[in-house]
């Protein structure tokens, strides 16, 4: 690492007025509002490894490695030196140990070694954590977690991958999986000529034998445009086969030892996440073995969307948190016009409304983690679940670039430049807004899944009638959205006005009932007033700024 205590005493002048070097971070022993929301959702069993894994995690040389993992970028080998294909991705280091670090901290596996009430609550807040740090290395952790249901749909194909994608042990050898200590999973699913519809796919799926159907082994042929983590041992492939269009577990090595037939055509050069490489990728002659029944290929990976969107809103939310910290930390120290920043009127206004944006997209990431906690014995969880994350991830991930940019304004010109660690995150942020289905897509969903599933109204809305009479303008605004749902009439046009609503009414029924009246009533004032145009800072002066700023970190650094 470099120094953290420089010379301060240069030939023209004296550095004053900086701030100091931020140092390690306890992501969980700082953060109120999380150990709260953990122990309210059914996770406060985790507490002893969520603590150790947030001061392991916050330490400044992760930050260091997350630095250099996205500064020295993956490099694609199509060949060795002697002229053999290998398709392989090389990593800096840096990149490893970010891996292991995360594989070690069970951030992939948590929620599925220890199954029961709270797992999946303990996985949003290991989620929430590592985001902050780093978010390359979330793509192939979120993938290799989402993966476990689908698989579950084939218990032959479950038998042989779960143990070694739940293991804790990183092994980032390019070898069989029988000869590893542990494995990822990624997934390839969209085309050129599709990309969010994926029934305009291309790719088909031959069977290499007389057996067709789940569990058959079939030839893979065809192409995947944005194909992520290239380097896992695995990946979920949507083909189509005589049935129609179908999932495929497609493993980077044969069962006879050779590789596989999938190709590494590029990298894309992306905006941000560039600490983890994704590809475009041909399938020739690929084996490939079906996973859950023929035909049913959206069916069977739609629990590992539903997940990814579950990573998504949690990362969104984690991200948020590191931004807003970078920026206290800031204001703490920097002083002008004669006083400190943090005592400023308007930053204390942008900081509290900071702070009520991230703690609101956090408690309601917690509490997805809980419907999806309960799904498999709760109907009306299921349907929140499968409903909320949907909502969630269109309305957390919307409001993320923002966020950032106004978190990246409070350091002025030091925060547009990147050792801030602003600007990795603010290019960062646009990314799961964008994974498993842009907003368009999102809100149709919404849609759909009011319309096709009897429960996922009903259990909106009691989620948000657990709050009735607790604010006014929160009740007001359930009457509202009431009128909403039962207008039926070009629904889909109104979709995106729809959806947001739900999403900030969701979140300021958690905080009305579970967070101090600061923060909730803050909240409330302005995402449900009628003067609310989306800007940070124009929270009312009634707003006890003092204890929403005094509630985002130690106050003394």
């Amino acid at each position: 690492m470099p120094p953290l205590n420089p010379q301060a005493n240069l030939q023209t002048h004296d550095v004053l007025n900086m701030p100091p070097h931020l140092g390690d971070q306890d992501l969980w022993g700082e953060d109120i509002a999380l150990q709260e929301a953990v122990a309210r959702e059914g996770g406060a069993w985790a507490k002893a490894h969520l603590a150790k894994f947030g001061s392991n995690i916050g330490q400044a040389d992760m930050v260091y490695q997350s630095e250099l993992a996205n500064k020295h970028e993956p490099e694609l080998r199509t060949f060795d030196r002697y002229g053999m294909r290998v398709d392989q991705v090389e990593f800096h280091p840096a990149y490893h140990k970010l891996m292991t670090a995360a594989i070690e901290g069970e951030v992939h596996s948590f929620a599925w070694n220890n199954a029961g009430p709270g797992a999946h609550v303990a996985h949003g807040a290991l989620t929430y954590m590592y985001q902050q740090i780093e978010g390359g290395v979330m793509c192939p952790m979120a993938m290799a977690y989402s993966a476990i249901p689908s698989l579950q749909t084939t218990p032959a194909i479950a038998d042989e991958w779960i143990p070694r994608l739940l293991s804790t042990t990183y092994d980032p050898r390019d070898i069989p999986i029988d000869q590893k200590h542990g494995v990822t999973m990624g997934m390839f699913m969209t085309e050129k000529q599709g990309g969010s519809d994926v029934r305009a796919n291309s790719t088909k799926a031959t069977p290499v034998g007389l057996a067709e159907g789940i569990g058959a082994e079939y030839a893979i042929n065809g192409h995947k445009f944005f194909s992520s983590a290239p380097m896992c041992d695995a990946f979920l492939v949507l083909a189509y086969a005589a049935g129609g269009l179908s999932c495929f577990l497609v493993p980077r090595w044969r069962p006879n030892g050779e590789r596989n037939g999938m190709y590494l055509q590029r990298l894309k050069d992306k905006l941000g996440n560039r600490s983890n490489a994704s590809s475009e990728v041909e399938f020739v002659d690929a084996y490939g073995v079906m996973v859950g029944d023929e035909g049913r290929g959206v069916r069977t990976i739609i629990d590992m969307v539903q997940h990814n969107r579950y990573y998504c809103t949690a990362s969104s939310a984690g991200m948020m948190r590191q931004g807003l910290r970078l920026a206290l930390h800031h204001v703490r120290h920097r002083s002008a016009f004669q006083r400190k920043l943090v005592d400023q009127p308007l930053m204390r206004n942008v900081l509290a409304d900071l702070a009520i944006e991230t703690e609101g997209a956090m408690a309601y990431s917690l509490r997805l983690g809980r419907a999806i906690d309960e799904a498999a014995t709760d109907p009306m969880a299921a349907a929140l679940a499968r409903i909320g994350t949907a909502i969630g991830k269109y309305w957390v991930c919307k409001r993320a670039p923002a966020h950032f940019g106004e978190s990246l304004e409070c350091l002025g010109g030091a925060g547009y430049v990147e050792e801030s660690g602003l600007p990795r995150l603010y290019r960062e942020a646009p990314l799961n807004g964008i994974w498993e289905g842009s907003g368009n897509v999102i809100c149709l969903d919404v849609q759909r899944a009011m319309q096709r599933e009897e429960a996922a109204v009903p259990a909106v809305l009691e989620e948000l009638d657990a709050a009735k009479g607790g604010n006014a303008l929160l009740d007001r605004t359930v009457a509202e959205i009431r009128d909403d749902l039962a207008d039926t009439e070009d629904f889909e046009i109104r979709a995106r006005v729809v959806t947001e609503r739900l999403a900030v009414a969701l979140q300021a029924s958690l905080l009305v009932r579970h967070s101090p009246n600061a923060v909730a009533d803050a909240y409330c004032a302005t995402r449900l007033g009628d003067r609310w145009h989306g800007a940070y800072g124009t929270l009312p002066k009634s707003t006890d700024f003092d204890a929403i700023i005094d509630r985002i970190a130690p106050s003394a650094e």
